[in-house]
This record gives structure tokens, sequence and C-alpha cells, in this order.
């Protein structure tokens, strides 16, 4: 619900300083310059938030992802005044789970079993690209921008690791079984707040935080004869990226 309102927010804020803007009486508009469109390349650190950084084996929807690099272009083309599309194409590395995480999750398949003894590979990183555009508008004061945005749109999944779990002395599951890696085009929607310092007439130095959510990849599991604690079908994504860029105005 949070993140729901905090969205509703940023869209509400966009419209209603762009129809207070277009309330300014028409001389002070005709003498007035307004924004033009950019593209900037951008780079940082991007946080999972939420059930996707969890380490927590109960929590069915826990992702043991790590916090890891972003990268990608991002702009708006601005189509009346200083209210503009904006969008993005980013690019993360979310890590691998580690040594402690295949070891909790040994202990608990252990526990969940009654197992003698249990042993968890894992293998492959997350990586994904975010592709998302949305209502952008833009407070200027002297050569600072403020850019507030509201985006949706696909998040693809190219690879999320992938683990295999053997059991010692359960006999009705002798089998090693696997959470597989999960590929796919998901939805995603987020919300950022920007801001540009103008050290020149066409060229910015960016600052920006963002925020994606996604419901996520489904997750097939094989060779399981005998169900017992923790086992996923769905990796829910959220992440909080800062990032810093270049931008160029055209």
């Amino acid at each position: 619900m949070k993140k729901v309102i905090t969205i509703a927010s940023i869209i509400t804020i966009i419209f209603s300083a762009s129809k207070v803007q277009a309330q300014d009486n028409d001389k002070q508009q005709d003498n007035k310059i307004y924004e033009k469109s950019y593209i900037g390349l951008y780079g940082g650190i991007s946080n999972p938030n939420g059930n996707y950084g969890s380490t927590a084996y109960s929590n069915n929807k826990s992702g043991f992802a790590k916090r890891g690099v972003t990268f990608g272009l991002d702009g708006a083309v601005y189509v009346y005044k200083n209210l503009a599309v904006g969008y993005t194409l980013t690019f993360q590395d979310q890590g691998k789970l580690t040594y402690d995480d295949t070891y909790a999750l040994a202990q608990g398949y252990t526990d969940s079993y009654s197992a003698d003894a249990t042993s968890v590979t894992a293998t492959g990183r997350y990586h994904n690209w975010n592709i998302l555009v949305g209502p952008q508008y833009s407070f200027v004061y002297h050569k600072f921008v403020l850019d507030l945005r509201a985006s949706g749109g696909l998040i693809k999944i190219f690879s999320t690791p992938e683990t295999s779990v053997q059991l010692t002395g359960i006999p009705d599951q002798t089998a090693i079984f696997y959470q597989r890696k999960a590929s796919a085009f998901v939805l995603g929607y987020g919300g950022s707040a920007g801001l540009r310092w103008k050290f020149s007439d066409n060229w910015c130095l960016a600052l920006k935080g963002a925020y994606i959510s996604s419901p996520g990849p489904s997750v097939k599991n094989d060779n399981h004869t005998d169900v017992m604690g923790r086992y996923v079908t769905k990796l829910p994504i959220s992440e909080f990226q800062t990032t810093l860029g270049l931008t160029v105005n055209f």
C-alpha cells in the first residue's frame, strides 16, 4: 500500500505542478525559458529492498539479492513547457548467493525434513534490464533542475540464481531437487527524483534516486517428490538505486 501511495503522490505532484504552471499569466509564460529535452549516461548502486534482499529461509519470497551496480541511459522529451515524457534503460547486477546463504539454506532444509545432512549448491547471478517510461515534471531554479517522475514498463530478467539441494537420510526424497533459474519479461513500476546542475549551456551533472518494483518472475522447481519447508514459486523485485550521470540537451 505504501508503494502505491508513493507512486500516486509523485503523479499528483507532477500534474498539479503542470496545472499551476499553465495558470500563470500569458506575458510571464511568453518570457519564460523552458527546459530542453535531454539524454544522459548514468551509473551507480542498486540496493535490493524487502523480500528481494531478504535472506530468511522461512520466507518463500526471499531472494537473497545483494547490493550491486547499475548503469544505463536516462532522459526526457519535453512535450509541453516543463512537462515531459521520461525514459530509463538500465542494467542491474544484484549479485549471487554466498557461502553463508547456502549454509543457512542447508540448515533450514535439514530442520524441515529432519534430514541427517543437507548440501546446497548455488550458481548464477541476478541480471536484469529495466525499460521504463512515464510523465515527468521539472522545477527550475537558476542552474538547478529538479525532476520528478512516475514510471512503468517492463523488466527483462536474464537470470536468477539456481540452487540444487541434496538431502541425506530421507528415503522419500533421495533425488537432488532444484530451484531453477528464471528468465522472463515482467511488468515493473516506480518513481524517481533527480537533481541536475547546468555547468554549461547544454551539459548537466545529475544525481538521481529511483525506486523500482515488480511482482517478479515465476520460478520452476524440479525433482521434488516430498515437498517440505522452503518452496519458491515467485521472486518479487524491489530496488532503490542511487546514480550519478552526465546529460546533454538536444
